[in-house]
């Protein structure tokens, strides 16, 4: 079996695409990615911009050869998107996708907007989109619809996927956050070896007060059970969440890192340091309008 990461925040924007390989299958899972419209009161530094093309670029290199696409929810930075704004994966650059098979979350328990994208989607690829909750074939599972985050407070729901080849087990886990034992349970189940998921929003903590304690106890059980622990995405919003990841892996002798550090990469966490970018590297007034209409480049912003 073959991971790579495709796109994470501690890659410099937020992403949690990944591509594995196993056997004659090429599994594309959550081609997507963003920027916070805003953080710290400030729009995303060019350098972010850069950064979320760079992995824009890398997830449609990925498409080439893919067998299977995955799409766990329907967040921006998640799935390709009828153009929102100029940072995402837009549908329009997608190559044809007739020879793929889709896996994707299906209708139940998502939001209004949710479903209008999933509705986008499927219109732009001129077939109805699957529900494939709870289906497993060959090497692929997925689970039943798991809370966004903090079970039942609206945030909706995610699809988790397993995916086996031989004695390895890999379980893309998307949004759950770690906040909500019963998905963790699940996914012990599956028996992994690898599971690559979102850590708790600590940047969010005033809103999520149980983030910490929950999800470190969820996080400690997980690691405790498999050999490789990948935790990023919402966790790398802040320097409180690296920290976090760190005081987690001094406790198991698993192997729990981020995605950067799994890829053999030194973390870039741009989103956390936007209000030093904005410092450290001025951006003048308008430049996002002037970016936007391909007026000005990205070439002295470029990390």
């Amino acid at each position: 079996m073959q991971i790579n990461i495709l796109g994470c925040e501690s890659f410099g924007a937020r992403s949690l695409a990944c591509v594995v390989k196993t056997g004659e299958k090429k599994i594309l899972i959550d081609p997507g990615v963003a920027l916070a419209r805003l953080r710290y009161g400030l729009l995303p530094h060019p350098a972010e911009v850069a950064a979320a093309l760079r992995i824009r670029k890398k997830i449609l290199e990925e498409f080439e050869g893919a067998t299977d696409i995955v799409i766990s929810h329907y967040h921006g930075d998640h799935m390709p998107m009828k153009a929102e704004d100029p940072y995402q994966l837009p549908v329009e650059a997608l190559p044809p996708l007739k020879s793929i098979r889709l896996w994707c979350k299906g209708p139940e328990k998502i939001s209004g907007l949710s479903a209008r994208r999933r509705g986008e989607f499927s219109r732009f690829l001129g077939y109805s989109l699957p529900a494939s909750e709870g289906t497993s074939t060959d090497g692929i599972s997925f689970s039943a619809p798991v809370p966004h985050g903090t079970r039942d407070k609206g945030f909706g729901t995610v699809m988790m996927t397993c995916i086996s080849d031989g004695d390895e087990v890999f379980v893309h886990s998307s949004d759950i956050q770690l906040l909500d034992r019963e998905a963790v349970l699940k996914i012990l189940a599956w028996e992994p070896s690898i599971v690559f998921s979102s850590g708790p929003p600590l940047y969010l903590s005033h809103h999520v007060p149980e983030a910490s304690k929950e999800a470190f106890k969820n996080a400690l059980l997980l690691a405790e059970n498999v050999d490789t622990l990948i935790l990023d995405h919402h966790l790398m919003r802040s320097f409180e969440g690296y920290r976090w990841l760190k005081e987690l892996a001094e406790k198991v002798e698993s192997t729990v890192l981020c995605a950067a550090e799994f890829m053999g990469k030194e973390p870039e966490l741009l989103e956390a340091r936007r209000k030093i970018l904005y410092e450290k590297l001025p951006v003048p007034r308008g430049w996002h309008e002037a970016y936007a209409k391909g007026e000005i480049g990205l070439d002295e912003y470029l990390l």
